[in-house]
């Protein structure tokens, strides 16, 4: 919502109760994915879980000045958090190429709207950000559609189809 300009970058901690709450639930799926066996899912679950973490710690830390980052280095820190999570999300979409297509393609809007982010922190240029954020977006529509298939199955009815793997064996 901040990065397409619905709420003012002023109120971006005020996401970061949600984020949290997201982040412990990805967490507990982890658990129960690695639990049952699902090596995949806990991989993608805990990195998904990471991802709400460390952004919720970098908000926090940015607006609270834990880390002692001098205003002058903002921009620069926040080009390093999102290099590093362009660089595992980008692995994340390799390694979802033997997965249905969706999951790929749900991570490549992600893995977009990072390096549209970054562009945008870059260049200082508000388009890119709101660019990134269209991407979130489109991302959080796939997430969605995702559920809504594995709902539809879990209560009786038919999966949403979720596309072939981009790489068979």
């Amino acid at each position: 919502m901040v990065l397409i300009g619905v709420v003012p970058a002023t109120a971006a901690g005020a996401a970061i109760p949600i984020i949290l709450t997201a982040a412990a639930g990805m967490f507990l799926a982890t658990i129960w994915s690695a639990r049952i066996g699902e090596s995949a899912s806990a991989g993608i679950s805990g990195i998904v879980g990471s991802f709400f973490l460390s952004y919720s710690l970098l908000v926090l830390g940015l607006t609270h000045n834990w880390y002692g980052i001098a205003p002058a280095a903002v921009a620069d820190t926040q080009k390093v958090f999102v290099i590093s999570w362009l660089v595992i999300v980008t692995m994340l979409v390799l390694g979802t190429l033997r997965l249905p297509s969706t999951f790929t393609l749900l991570f490549t809007l992600a893995d977009v709207a990072l390096l549209l982010n970054l562009l945008g922190v870059i260049q200082s240029s508000a388009n890119l950000a709101k660019a990134a954020g269209w991407f979130v977006i489109a991302a959080a529509a796939v997430v969605m559609y995702l559920f809504f298939g594995s709902a539809s199955h879990a209560t009786g009815g038919k999966e949403l189809p979720l596309g072939r793997p981009l790489l068979r064996t």
